[in-house]
């Protein structure tokens, strides 16, 4: 298996061979996020009950300050993957451990109640698109996360405004509804709305798709201060300047039966 490493001496990630062990990542008590076995199918009704396999015997670990790049070939199942990592599809067997409130909790048949325990708390999640409730402003888009967690409402205020800033959202557009933006604009509040609060867990699904070099950059910048400050990060990067501003190491998301 070949595994893509971080070396602190160059600009981006570098190629190494390493055993399937090894390429697990980090040792179980160093991780974050360890996930073991995890296995992933979708029933296809409207064709007898077919299974798809999406997903098998995956295996990863990411430690605080490393960012992991999910790579692969188109229906791999990199997207599947976050997503059961966040606890939207339900993994058909193995195990999705994160550390929730100092301690091990195991994602995978979780109770709803635990799973958004830890979204609240711990894992944080930007995907490509910015599902919010009409006619609520922008600026409250971003800091309901913070107030959630019972932050002091003048301190988020500021903290939302000052994230819109550096992504270059205008302050004429803060007490819009989102529902009114841009594409790229729309993603930039869902970046805001995820990085407001210090999450220990961070999933990145394209998080620069619809940027351009401008704010890509900036949302760059604010990713890899982020890792810097000990966040442990998965993403699916298509642009290969941002998975090599990024990442630390590369997992490759092989096809269900094919060797990776």
């Amino acid at each position: 298996m070949t595994m893509t490493c971080f070396d602190p001496s160059s600009s981006g990630p570098h190629h190494e061979s390493m055993g399937a062990q090894d390429a697990r990542g980090p040792e179980d008590h160093d991780a974050a996020l360890c996930v073991r076995g995890l296995n992933k199918s979708f029933v296809m009704h409207a064709q007898g009950g077919l299974a798809l396999r999406v997903l098998e015997d995956v295996a990863l670990s990411v430690a605080p300050g490393e960012c992991l790049a999910l790579v692969g070939p188109s229906g791999a199942g990199k997207s599947t993957l976050l997503r059961s990592l966040y606890g939207n599809y339900r993994a058909d067997s193995g195990s999705i451990r994160v550390r929730h409130r100092e301690d091990w909790v195991e994602l995978a048949g979780a109770e709803p109640r635990i799973t958004l325990d830890v979204r609240r708390h711990t894992m944080g999640f930007v995907s490509q698109f910015l599902r919010v409730i009409p006619r609520v402003a922008c600026v409250d888009v971003v800091a309901e996360p913070m107030l959630r967690l019972g932050a002091d409402p003048t301190e988020t205020r500021r903290r939302a405004e000052f994230l819109l800033g550096v992504l270059g959202i205008p302050n004429r557009l803060w007490a819009l509804p989102p529902a009114t933006f841009s594409g790229g604009e729309q993603q930039r509040v869902n970046i805001a709305r995820s990085l407001i609060a210090d999450y220990p867990v961070l999933l990145l699904d394209e998080p620069t798709a619809s940027l351009d070099t401008a704010n890509r950059d900036g949302v760059i910048e604010l990713i890899r201060q982020r890792r810097e400050a000990g966040a442990a990060i998965v993403g699916i990067f298509h642009d290969l300047a941002v998975r090599e501003a990024l990442a630390t190491r590369v997992h490759d998301v092989a096809l269900p039966g094919v060797q990776a």
